[in-house]
């Protein structure tokens, strides 16, 4: 991923420098292993841990340059790291890698390093969900329109919106903890998965020190449904960050302004309008969202390997895991600090739900009708009779507001007091259960 939409810890997970570090961990596990079973000498394990840890200490680019020289030989990549930690280790590195195949190193590498970003994307949603809770606690009884086909319905807190996400991405943070629970394999079962060569136990003890679990059943790889999942998670995080972002996008129009994105000193909206003051971050958002998404269909393709194992999934993992786990680290970053800074205009929102001239409270009316003894079918015509009255004439000399046409109407006022009809047209009305839905959402 280009360093604009990076953060270092993030890119960190996916440097050479972890990834082979994490290689040599695996091996050096795998070897202790076997010297506890009797199987290689336990001084042959030792002098591989001390050497190796030595090695990875002063570990730098001049060593990723010699692996990628042999590899450039070899054309194989944990051949080639195996040739350079020989170097390193001398002798006793004939003990390493024994009865051990390529993808036990590079999948169970691949979980570690997943489960070390997913760790990372845990701490993002939490900072996102902070924003969203102490921005919903601020607005509880922010009145503001609530839409339905991008048209005014019904007022509602803004606080509830903003609960309403907040309940989004806890359910998302939900099934983030599932995926990298599923993603947190180890395979050390040698050739095809049959550990023809090496016992069970061993890939218990790498798994047991690498805070993974052992694959139950492994073929020649970890089964790519794991990954498939995982990536599917990444997705539909991704597809939540976008609905936050459309709305903000949305609440930041010129005709609408009831929120908008926190505009820095000195910063430019245009090089040609200096006007301008633009939703870039929840548009880059929206665009980073989609990027996310792509990388779940070639996940689902990568199940259907042939057999015991192809690598057909290796070049799609090489680009989507880095790719995907760094975007969305990003992205949820930059979430979380637009919803923090995030300026909202509750006088404009009020203007706003009155903006159609009190028409979107014809729902309550319509109930009051109906509880006065008008059937539904005639208090929908009367109710609606006078909105459309209202919204076609809004703004003309003749016009007048939802409430004086109801007023002047002999099916209404013969029918409901007055002090009836301004209760329901009070938008604090639309307020009265938000206690109740907050206490489901933060408890």
């Amino acid at each position: 991923m280009v360093p604009r939409y990076s953060r270092p810890r993030m890119t960190a997970i996916w440097s050479p420098v972890n990834r082979y570090r994490i290689w040599f961990e695996i091996e050096a596990l795998a070897c202790e292993a076997l010297a506890r079973r009797g199987e290689i000498p336990e001084e042959a394990a030792k002098i591989i841990r001390t050497k190796g840890d030595a090695a990875m200490a002063v570990f730098s680019e001049a060593d990723v340059a010699r692996i990628d020289e042999i590899e450039a030989e070899t054309r194989h990549d944990v051949i080639a790291f195996l040739t350079w930690l020989a170097e390193k280790v001398g002798p006793e590195s004939r003990f390493v890698h024994m009865g051990m195949t390529s993808s036990d190193v590079l999948d169970t590498c691949l979980a570690v390093q997943l489960t070390q970003a997913t760790d990372i994307l845990l701490e993002d949603m939490d900072a996102v969900l902070a924003a969203l809770k102490k921005r919903a606690y601020e607005h509880k009884q922010t009145v503001t329109i609530g839409r339905s086909h991008g048209i005014h319905a019904e007022p509602i807190s803004f606080g509830q919106k903003l609960a309403g996400h907040y309940a989004e991405f806890a359910r998302n943070r939900r099934r983030l903890e599932i995926a990298r629970e599923e993603i947190a394999v180890c395979a050390i079962s040698g050739a095809v998965g049959t550990y023809a060569h090496i016992d069970p136990e061993v890939e218990e003890y790498v798994a047991k020190n690498l805070g993974l679990k052992a694959e139950s059943v492994s073929t020649q790889v970890i089964p790519r449904d794991r990954h498939a999942a995982f990536f599917c998670a990444l997705g539909v995080i991704a597809s939540g960050i976008e609905r936050l972002a459309v709305e903000v996008r949305h609440l930041q129009r010129s005709e609408v302004r009831e929120a908008e994105e926190f505009f820095h000193a000195g910063q430019k909206g245009s090089s040609a309008m200096p006007h301008k003051r633009n939703p870039v971050l929840s548009e880059n958002l929206t665009g980073l969202a989609r990027l996310v998404r792509s990388y779940v269909i070639p996940a689902l393709e990568n199940v259907a390997l042939w057999h015991e194992r192809d690598i057909s999934h290796s070049s799609v993992e090489r680009n989507i895991c880095p790719d995907a786990t760094v975007v969305l680290d990003f992205a949820l970053g930059r979430l979380s600090g637009m919803m923090e800074k995030l300026v909202v205009y509750p006088e404009q929102m009020l203007a706003n739900v009155e903006s159609l001239g009190g028409v979107v409270h014809s729902g309550e009316v319509l109930l009051v009708l109906a509880r006065a003894g008008i059937s539904r079918e005639d208090a929908y015509r009367i109710v609606q009779r006078a909105a459309m009255e209202t919204w076609t004439k809004l703004g003309t000399p003749e016009g007048r507001t939802f409430r004086e046409n109801l007023e002047a109407d002999p099916d209404v006022s013969k029918r409901v007091e007055k002090a009836v009809l301004e209760d329901a047209l009070d938008p604090a009305r639309h307020l009265r259960a938000v206690d109740q839905i907050f206490n489901r959402v933060f408890g």
